[in-house]
């Protein structure tokens, strides 16, 4: 049986910020997951929030260790922020000593039920400790909304929150067609959905949509200029909108019984600071089989310490260097760079959705990465496919729709896992990596 984890949002945060919301959750699903990999701004508790409620209707009992001394406690019918319901008791991450990170995972059970209270395992913690929770959300309505907010400061650029929804595996045996990392079907379609390489076979003759994205391209390492952002994985979709701007694709006609090969194209490795300073340009993405004409959706363009290279969508120049271009009816070309030396800025990476902007020298801003594709063809409306940003010494470029933003220093913001997104800029660290593709095929139900 196939898994059933769908990929239904993911939200990479390019600044600080003071909450991350999940809203107009489909219930077609049994349970949802929420995994959270997160940095604090200050050591401060967090919370988990349904559908806008404050009210005291938590309730929890934890355990914790740091492998030399185990706590636990018990806290019932809590409001958020009331005494001792804080993060350390339930929601999304403990106050972390020193690094104020760590990862979270919320398995949230029945959450569409409407006849019942909600039950949530919470497993959480960093390398100080690791939490075990389980708590009670005691409504009977159906959750469709999640927020995730720390107490008294923000969470921090390069925090992750994605949310996935678990299907029944009885629902899934009734599909017409084999394959995918998630099968789902919302009474209205069937979803396959390919997070990595595989095979699709239909069981019977099919009239199918598909989504293509191919893997972000990298971004350069720094040493004494400023670089562009990554281009993102080029994108072809039959539902919504596609890339570059082109006409809708067209559904295809498969047959009953052909095993077609479905390819998820890699993100490409960002430059080495200290070594190999160029980006590597993501890998393509394909649906093929006998009969079917191959659909190929090209890789993102990598950005270089000189000439930035074409892809799906194009890098982002380097100071003096203008954008590459990218794949007509795929994606947009890179921005330009500018100026030169301290007062270099990096262009943007082309996205799906629109093209990088041009970095800027004269104030020291790296441009920011090119607009993803919105499209629904998941079953949820999912922005895929944004350009990198560039950099600066003084401001990096923003990013969206799965795309690394640009930074003036640190570690580099890579793409986001099965989005196509295009990897961010840095100064003297080593480049932003693209992200991976991913593969969606729908049909009727």
């Amino acid at each position: 049986m196939p898994t059933t984890y769908t990929p239904l949002a993911t939200t990479t945060l390019n600044s600080n910020q003071s909450s991350v919301t999940f809203s107009g959750i489909s219930g077609a699903y049994t349970d949802l997951v929420l995994v959270v990999n997160a940095y604090q701004n200050s050591n401060s508790p967090a919370y988990l929030r349904v559908n806008g409620l404050n009210t005291s209707i938590y309730s929890n009992t934890w355990v914790r260790g740091d492998g030399t001394s185990a706590t636990s406690a018990r806290y019932n019918t809590a409001a958020l922020g009331g005494s001792g319901f804080n993060l350390d008791n339930f929601s999304a991450l403990p106050p972390f000593p020193s690094d104020f990170s760590g990862q979270a995972t919320y398995h949230i059970m029945n959450y569409s039920n409407t006849t019942t209270n909600k039950t949530v395992l919470l497993r959480h913690g960093s390398s100080n400790w690791t939490i075990a929770n389980v708590g009670l959300i005691q409504t009977t309505s159906a959750i469709t909304s999640l927020e995730v907010y720390p107490f008294a400061t923000t969470w921090a650029s390069g925090s992750t929150f994605s949310l996935y929804g678990v299907a029944s595996a009885a629902v899934v045996s009734g599909a017409k067609a084999t394959g995918g990392d998630s099968v789902y079907t919302d009474g209205t379609y069937w979803y396959h959905t390919f997070l990595s390489s595989g095979t699709f076979t239909p069981t019977q003759a099919l009239t199918a949509d598909y989504l293509v994205v191919a893997g972000g391209g990298g971004a350069a390492a720094t040493a004494s200029y400023y670089v562009g952002g990554g281009g993102a994985g080029g994108l072809r979709c039959t539902v919504g909108a596609t890339g570059g701007g082109g006409s809708l694709e067209s559904a295809v006609s498969l047959t009953n019984g052909t095993a077609y090969t479905i390819t998820v194209g890699a993100g490409g490795a960002g430059g080495i600071n200290g070594g190999s300073l160029n980006g590597i340009s993501g890998s393509n993405s394909s649906i093929s089989g006998t009969g079917l004409t191959t659909i190929t959706s090209t890789g993102g363009g990598s950005s270089t310490g000189s000439v930035p290279n074409t892809g799906g969508s194009g890098g982002g120049g380097t100071i003096n260097n203008n954008g590459a271009a990218g794949t007509a009816n795929q994606g947009y070309a890179g921005g330009n760079g500018s100026g030169a030396g301290v007062a270099g800025a990096g262009g943007g990476g082309g996205g799906a959705g629109g093209a990088g902007t041009n970095g800027n020298g004269a104030t020291n801003t790296g441009g920011n990465g090119g607009a993803g594709v919105t499209t629904a063809i998941s079953g949820t409306s999912t922005s895929y496919a944004g350009g990198g940003g560039g950099t600066s010494n003084a401001a990096g470029g923003t990013a969206t729709a799965g795309g690394g933003a640009g930074k003036t220093t640190g570690t580099a913001n890579s793409g986001t896992a099965n989005t196509g997104g295009g990897g961010g800029g840095t100064n003297n660290f080593n480049g932003g990596s693209g992200g991976s593709g991913i593969v969606i095929i729908r049909y009727a139900a």
